[in-house]
């Protein structure tokens, strides 16, 4: 995203926030707003023109707002279309941009649902299993990818498999993310997973393990890299029996590999 696209996400956020700072009730504003900006993004994504005149920066920023205001207003909450407006009154680098920027705000007043619930972490953890999840059922990551189907269709198959078993704020983020895919249904829950950690203010350590962990050794693993990083950290562990024994850590781009295949690779490396 150019300096132009970060600069006008800047303002839509701060009016978002403004507007769910303004609510007499917050916490039902906000899942409003997430659920409302994802039904904007959807008309958006479905008329090309719209999305265009909208972004048009050759238009003057009032009449923008205003087509917004006509297109949106008593169809989605006030929260969403104070935002909305916000948003299209901005210079963006494409109209790209500017829907993609929705649902990044969309994400966010639903996850500030959650954490005025004291379900962020939650939240976080049940994006990070059902990513895992899917990336060990090659069927039904297909079934979730499959673009020869309308994507109302992939959202109904997670909505089935969902139900009951996930809080609503995290059914309605993944059911909108599988919706709208640009990349691996796994990569994109991990992201998200990944946002509500950000929310909490803690770095994210993905770690593959040759065995199960304990949570003793999971709650030693924390300590030690919260040591390492300065800052809290959330671990989240899969077992890969491929790596014969120990652990590979990744946070953010830093990979620790202290795993026995690691340690084959490298010796293989160095007898080359």
């Amino acid at each position: 995203m150019y300096a132009a696209s970060r600069e006008a996400l800047a303002e839509a956020r701060t009016a978002l926030t403004g507007a769910l700072d303004a609510a007499s009730d917050s916490t039902s504003a906000a899942a409003g707003a997430g659920s409302d900006l994802f039904a904007v993004v959807r008309v958006l994504d479905a008329q090309r023109p719209l999305r265009s005149a909208l972004a048009d920066a050759s238009a003057s920023a009032d009449s923008r707002r205003q087509l917004a205001e006509r297109l949106f207003d008593g169809k989605v909450g006030s929260e969403a279309v104070e935002t909305v407006k916000a948003a299209v009154a901005q210079n963006w680098s494409s109209a790209r941009d500017l829907t993609d920027s929705l649902v990044l705000l969309g994400r966010e007043a639903l996850l500030r649902a959650a954490e005025d619930q004291n379900q962020l972490g939650t939240v976080e953890d049940e994006l990070f299993r059902l990513g895992r999840i899917i990336a060990g059922d090659s069927a039904l990551e297909q079934a979730l990818s499959d673009r020869t189907k309308p994507a109302e269709a992939s959202g109904q198959l997670l909505k089935t498999l969902l139900y009951g078993k996930v809080t609503a704020i995290t059914e309605a983020l993944a059911v909108q993310a599988v919706g709208r895919l640009t990349e691996a249904p796994a990569e994109v829950f991990g992201e998200l997973s990944a946002l509500a950690a950000t929310r909490r203010n803690k770095e994210v350590a993905y770690v593959r393990s040759s065995t199960e962990l304990s949570t003793d050794q999971v709650d030693r693993l924390t300590s030690t890299l919260e040591g390492i990083y300065g800052k809290s950290v959330t671990v989240h562990v899969e077992v890969d029996r491929d790596l014969l024994s120990g652990l590979v850590v990744r946070v953010g781009d830093e990979v620790i590999d202290g795993s026995g295949a690691g340690r084959l690779a490298q010796l293989r490396k160095s007898l080359k």
